[in-house]
């Protein structure tokens, strides 16, 4: 970057301790382009570089400082408008307009998952299609507008359906690994025959701060990539680390990116100066071209700086010297962009000031015209984009049967099918009910630690990889944040992803894909986006012979509590095909995120009362048979005496129980099996507990926030908690290795117990 001359720096005046920064920036791009006495050559023409070497043409540069102009402005008016309410985003891009080089440089068709300081970026991609407008789509966003094409006024965040951009909120590296899975799904697709929306050889692009690029997340991708990469598996995906130096007040070691970074044999460095576009962009070019050329991961390191602070509410002066600030504005790369324009002879100073109040004005308009827009306020619009369900289609798509001679083939024969088959165990039959998917999926995949050749630590998805070979199933390095990354890179092309997570305590350290990611991706781009997937987890308690708690997991809480997330566990095979196909049809028709949950110890039950009864084992159901969600599954209906709730592993012992309950006591017992743990089902709990004398809920959660308190809070607010009423419920506590296990898990005989200590009902 050229030096500024002591003629151009800020005024002493300029640097005063009390005045805001963000009109200190804006006063000092004014006076430096109104001082400029620099020399200035004879103006390029509109094909040639801007500047002697530089592989920036004219037109682009002008293009380039619009885009950064806009961006700026948009940051300034965002500051003065936030203290009256007009707008609510003050996280701003200035220091970081460099970023519309990489936009320039790409395509609108490159599915881009940006950093939030990346308003140039957006400026720029703009360009790539006629008739759109970044001034007033950015300023809709800023102002929560129900008009904001991006989220529909839930969220400021940088997005646009036509221009690939896919919606990021606050992202703090969680969305790197879904860049990765994205870029992978580019390269996977077309060998399934599938039809990608975008052309063949895009790119994934994946931006973030040099602050980020330290978190467990952003690592987790970048490994990801090198393990990708050293095998020799093309993953065009383009890392931007915006360096800026600090992230919020903590600074980066000087050199740090490109020490950490550099050296990677199978991550491809490229350095650019963000804040110097006729210097940067031929850099920024080769990064681009080199990634899309030999579909390798390619880390840009893109040379930024911050100022205006981490946001509006940052008041920089309170931590930071005031010659360390003035010496960071000083950097403002918009004051070497002017400097080009105007030593280049391509705009003169009176033309460019115009140009920058004009720009200036134009983002005041639209967000003049923004407040005047209608917001959000109904409930119900607010959340209409976060868990679409269309009951009648998702019934039809999961009963539609016309892949039968798929089937044939697959199973080996009308004698092989499963429906003509003896009854079988839950593992069996959710095996047989994942081969009947893939039959009429052809896009589906399902990946995960271990489940390809070995089929799984249960054998639940044996003979997959055979039958389907390693296109579509395949095992994972061992990173749950990388299969769940990989799983939205999948769906956001298309395919339909059904990854495994190999044990319910394992999915905890990579929640935040489904909690941050995947699940919020409907909410914030108002549907416009999707991450259609079926996560399957094997989890629960009551493991015989192998457990602790990472194996005996019954902790829900992480999953009850993420928006829009449907969550079902089966406790019987049967049921689980159903569920499986009722889910797979939700990912199709309305692109929603589910997990299912299954029960390990449930597995290989084949008997319920004794041993040999053979009364767990349940015919497969037709392909035209599937379940609605929220639909619970009643043994006994007629039964009032005492009704018991429960899921999974509870509803073989409730029936155990219930046996012994109506020798003891004499009661008629009604046991209902939930199925469907998120959303609770709440008008159908109400139902079932409307002529119930006593009510037992078995919960084998632990006993703070287990799904056993949503059974309790819908009966209680349905009216019926005057009812005699009990949970039986796990402690709350690890779950202990070998026979200790069950001390901490309910029993059959706790449910015995609770129903006695019931008060008598006259």
């Amino acid at each position: 970057m050229a030096a500024v001359t002591s003629a151009q720096r800020p005024p002493i005046a300029a640097r005063h301790r009390g005045l805001n920064r963000a009109d200190i920036c804006d006063q000092n791009f004014i006076e430096y382009v109104r001082d400029w006495d620099g020399p200035v050559r004879s103006a390029p023409a509109m094909d040639e570089a801007v500047l002697p070497g530089s592989a920036c043409s004219a037109e682009a540069f002008l293009d380039l400082f619009e885009s950064q102009l806009i961006s700026r402005h948009l940051d300034l008016m965002a500051r003065v408008l936030r203290v009256r309410n007009k707008v609510f985003y003050t996280i701003g891009s200035s220091g970081h307009e460099g970023n519309a080089l990489v936009a320039r440089l790409t395509r609108h068709t490159d599915p881009a998952f940006l950093h939030y300081r990346s308003g140039a970026f957006m400026a720029e991609r703009f360009r790539k299609l006629p008739g759109m407008d970044p001034i007033l789509d950015s300023a809709l966003s800023f102002a929560a507008s129900k008009d904001d094409p991006a989220s529909g006024g839930r969220h400021k965040v940088w997005g646009s359906k036509p221009l690939w951009v896919l919606p990021q909120t606050s992202t703090i590296a969680s969305h790197l690994p879904k860049a990765l899975g994205t870029a992978l799904a580019i390269e996977q697709a077309p060998r399934l025959g599938h039809e990608l929306p975008i052309p063949n050889d895009s790119i994934a692009i994946c931006s973030f701060g040099d602050a980020s690029s330290n978190h467990a997340t952003a690592q987790t991708a970048f490994n990801a990539a090198g393990w990708t990469s050293y095998q020799k598996l093309p993953a065009p995906v383009l890392f931007v680390c915006e360096d800026n130096g600090i992230g919020i007040s903590v600074k980066s070691p000087g050199g740090w990116i490109e020490r950490n970074f550099s050296e990677r044999r199978d991550l491809d460095y490229f350095y650019a100066d963000g804040l110097d576009v006729a210097a940067g962009y031929a850099d920024v070019a080769r990064a681009v071209e080199h990634c899309r050329r030999t579909r390798r991961p390619t880390f840009l390191h893109l040379r930024t700086t911050r100022i205006m602070g981490h946001a509006g509410t940052d008041f920089e002066i309170e931590w930071r010297s005031i010659e360390e600030l003035v010496a960071v504005e000083a950097g403002d790369p918009l004051l070497r962009t002017a400097a080009i324009a105007l030593e280049s002879g391509l705009l003169g100073k009176d033309e460019l000031l115009a140009r920058y109040e004009t720009i200036r004005a134009n983002c005041f308009a639209a967000a003049d015209d923004a407040d005047h827009r209608p917001k959000l306020e109904k409930l119900e619009d607010i959340v209409a984009p976060l868990a679409p369900y269309s009951p009648d289609r998702v019934k039809a798509e999961a009963e539609r049967s016309d892949y039968l001679e798929k089937r044939l083939d697959i199973f080996g024969g009308e004698q092989k099918l499963p429906e003509n088959l003896p009854p079988r165990h839950l593992a069996i039959q959710i095996n047989q009910a994942l081969h009947d998917l893939f039959c009429k999926y052809p896009e589906a995949l399902m990946f995960g630690e271990d489940i390809a050749q070995k089929g799984g630590v249960y054998t639940v998805t044996k003979g997959m990889h055979k039958a389907f070979r390693n296109k579509r199933v395949f095992n994972t390095l061992l990173d749950e944040t990388t299969i769940l990354g990989l799983a939205q890179g999948y769906a956001n092309m298309g395919l339909l992803p059904i990854p495994e997570i190999q044990y319910l305590a394992y999915l905890h350290n990579a929640a935040d894909q489904i909690r941050g990611e995947a699940a919020s991706l409907q909410f914030f781009s108002n549907d416009q986006y999707r991450n259609p997937m079926v996560v399957r987890i094997a989890g629960l308690g009551y493991q015989k012979g192998f457990g602790g708690h990472f194996h005996n997991d019954n902790s829900m809480t992480a999953l009850r509590d993420i928006p829009g997330l449907v969550v079902g566990c089966p406790s019987r095979g049967d049921d689980a095909a159903m569920m499986l196909r009722t889910l797979t049809a939700l990912a199709k028709v309305d692109g929603r995120v589910s997990v299912f949950l299954e029960p390990i110890a449930l597995y290989m039950t084949k008997d319920l009362y004794a041993a040999g009864d053979g009364q767990w084992l349940f015919p497969y159901p037709p392909t035209d048979q599937s379940m609605a969600l929220g639909e619970g599954r009643v043994y006994s209906q007629e039964a009032d005496d005492l009704v018991i709730f429960s899921y999974g592993n509870g509803i073989p012992m409730s029936l155990r129980a219930a046996r012994e309950i109506e020798v003891k006591h004499g009661w008629k017992v009604r046991v209902v099996d939930l199925r469907w743990l998120v959303p609770l089902n709440e008008s159908f709990i109400a139902e079932q507990a409307r002529d119930a004398r006593r009510i037992i809920v078995v919960d084998e959660g632990r006993h703070s926030a287990g799904v056993g308190e949503g059974v309790i809070t819908a009966i209680v607010e349905a009216g019926f908690g005057s009812k005699p009423l009990k949970r039986v419920v796990g402690a709350d506590t690890f779950t202990p290795l070998a026979g200790a296990a069950l001390a901490v898990l309910p029993a059959d005989s706790d449910i015995v117990t609770a129903a006695a200590d019931l008060e008598p009902v006259h």
